[in-house]
C-alpha cells in the first residue's frame, strides 16, 4: 500500500543488483556497513590471522589449523552463500561461491552458522556483527590482520569483510516517508544499535 497514508518501506542486508532496482523503481537509501565477523569454536587458540591467510583457508588452500599456528585439527569451512546474484556481503571474502573449498558445510540461516561452529572445535564461518549469540554457544569471532570487525577499521579500510544494510522505497518518497527514513538513520535507537554491533552509518 505504497500511497500517501500507508508509506511502506523495506529493510535489505545485501546490495541490490542494478537490475532489481530499475525493474522495480526502487530508491535504496544506504544506512550503515555492517562488519562480517569470522567466527571460529572457542576451543580454538587462534584469536587473530592475516587477511590472505583467511581467504586461503575459504578457498581451501589451507586445510589444517596448524598450518597457520593452531592446533593439528582439521578445518571444517562453514558458509551461508545467500544471495548469489547480488554484490557484496560474503563477496568480500571471496568474490563467486565456485572459489570456496568444495569440501565445506553450506548453512541457510546465521542461527545455523553458529550451531555448527558450537558442533565443530575445527570450524570456522562467517556472520553478520548484529547477531546475538545465546549464553551457550562456544563461538567466537577473530582479529582479523590485527584489527577488529568494528565502525573505526571499516570507515578507515583496515577490515576487510562488511555488508552494506539498506532501506528500500518503492515510487516517489513522500514527506511523511522522508521523516520515518530520518528517523530509522538518526533515532536514539539505530545509534545506540550501531554503538552495540560496531555499525559504520553511511
Amino acid at each position: 500500500k505504497n500511497i500517501p497514508g500507508h508509506e511502506t518501506f523495506g529493510m535489505v542486508c545485501c546490495t541490490l543488483k542494478k537490475e532489481e532496482i530499475e525493474k522495480n523503481g526502487l530508491t535504496v537509501h544506504n544506512l550503515a556497513l555492517e562488519p562480517i565477523r569470522i567466527l571460529v569454536n572457542k576451543s580454538n587458540p587462534i584469536n587473530d590471522l592475516p587477511e590472505e591467510k583467511i581467504r586461503a583457508i575459504f578457498r581451501g588452500d589451507i586445510k589444517n589449523w596448524a598450518e597457520v599456528g593452531g592446533q593439528d585439527k582439521p578445518i571444517v569451512v562453514v558458509t551461508r552463500l545467500h544471495c548469489k546474484g547480488r554484490p557484496g556481503h560474503w563477496k568480500t571474502i571471496l568474490p563467486s561461491e565456485d572459489d570456496f573449498r568444495k569440501e565445506r558445510l553450506d548453512v541457510k540461516s546465521a542461527s545455523e552458522m553458529a550451531e555448527r561452529i558450537n558442533d565443530f572445535p575445527g570450524g570456522i564461518g562467517h556472520i553478520g556483527a548484529t547477531w546475538d549469540y545465546k549464553d551457550d554457544d562456544k563461538v567466537k569471532y577473530i582479529k582479523v590482520s590485527g584489527y577488529e570487525p568494528n565502525a573505526k577499521n571499516l570507515a578507515n579500510k583496515k577490515y576487510p569483510f562488511y555488508r552494506q544494510l539498506s532501506a528500500v522505497t518503492a515510487g516517489t518518497v513522500t514527506d511523511d516517508l522522508k521523516i520515518l527514513l530520518n528517523e530509522v538513520r538518526n533515532g536514539a535507537g539505530f545509534k545506540k544499535a550501531s554503538k552495540r554491533y560496531g555499525l559504520l552509518p553511511n
